[in-house]
């Protein structure tokens, strides 16, 4: 039931407390977002319908199905959260940007 939103948190607490950085809590959920994203297109695309149930069943699509799927009655608490989550994907593109601006040759 709670299974995807206590592994988020557990895994923002381990981050917050070891690395102690806004930077890493920001990577911490853009990895989150791009793993999911990637099951997400196994699942759809894997073509065994047994390994798209499995995926279906234990993985949502995104950070936006987590926020969905727990605050669907709470259409305030949706949208800020939503937004919050933007805020937090854009800065970890200015973060990549900066990163891509400083790489010399490879």
């Amino acid at each position: 039931m709670y299974i995807d939103l206590l592994v988020i948190i557990i895994g923002l607490i381990v981050v917050v407390m070891f690395f102690k950085k806004f930077s890493s809590f920001v990577f911490f959920m853009a990895i989150v977002e791009i793993f999911l994203r990637i099951v997400a297109f196994v699942k759809s695309n894997i073509g065994l319908k047994d390994v798209s149930y499995i995926l279906g069943k234990y993985f949502p699509e995104n950070i936006f199905a987590i926020i969905d799927k727990y605050t669907y009655k709470m259409d305030t608490v949706n949208t800020v959260l939503k937004w919050c989550f933007v805020f937090i994907m854009t800065i970890f593109l200015s973060y990549i940007i900066k990163i891509f601006l400083k790489k010399k040759k490879i």
